[in-house]
């Protein structure tokens, strides 16, 4: 994926989401932020990981809401009104162990059929490791006071946080593994 794509998707989330949902905007550039200071992890798939940090929460628009589950809604609108890469559009749809939240909801088997799994374990941690160290507000914190924070904004026992809780460990695994990944690479 190249520059243009990149720039591409920058302007696809800022126009869905700068304007009705600020914070999930900020939350999206920090996101990406993140992704551009991990790139050297990824080599050539540098610039899809930050196409799909900018656009992981796109889903979130309240005209792209279909189905109410963000990644679905995301991926399908990328797909579909897009025509954008597969490869984007399922790492937007499984971010951040999405298939366990889309479980709770009904929809993994829809899910999968439609946006199965990358077989880039490095690049699906990449993301997650994005994601889940960024605040709502775009600043960097850590994996456990992320998921913290999403507990107690949505509820332990709503679906964000029963699917939260089940998706902690592996979240907190694949936040160790580009923290070693990054620690291991000459700077």
């Amino acid at each position: 994926m190249d520059e243009v794509m990149l720039n591409w998707a920058g302007q696809v989330a800022e126009t869905e989401l700068a304007e009705v949902l600020p914070r999930r905007w900020a939350h999206s550039q920090g996101v990406a932020a993140r992704a551009e200071g991990i790139g050297r992890l990824l080599g050539q798939d540098v610039n899809l990981l930050a196409a799909a940090a900018i656009l992981h929460d796109v889903g979130y628009a309240p005209r792209l809401a279909v189905t109410g589950f963000h990644p679905l809604d995301g991926a399908r609108f990328l797909r579909d009104g897009h025509g954008a890469d597969e490869r984007l559009t399922r790492l937007v749809a499984n971010h951040s162990l999405a298939l366990l939240e889309a479980d709770e909801r009904g929809l993994a088997e829809e899910l999968a059929r439609e946006f199965p799994l990358l077989g880039d374990p490095l690049l699906v941690d990449a993301l997650v490791y994005c994601d889940m160290t960024t605040t709502p507000d775009g600043d960097r914190t850590t994996a456990r006071e992320r998921v913290a924070e999403i507990v107690g904004r949505y509820g332990a026992d709503s679906v964000v946080g029963r699917f939260i809780r089940r998706a902690a460990p592996e979240i907190f695994s694949s936040v160790e593994r580009i923290e070693a990944a990054l620690a291991a690479q000459p700077r």
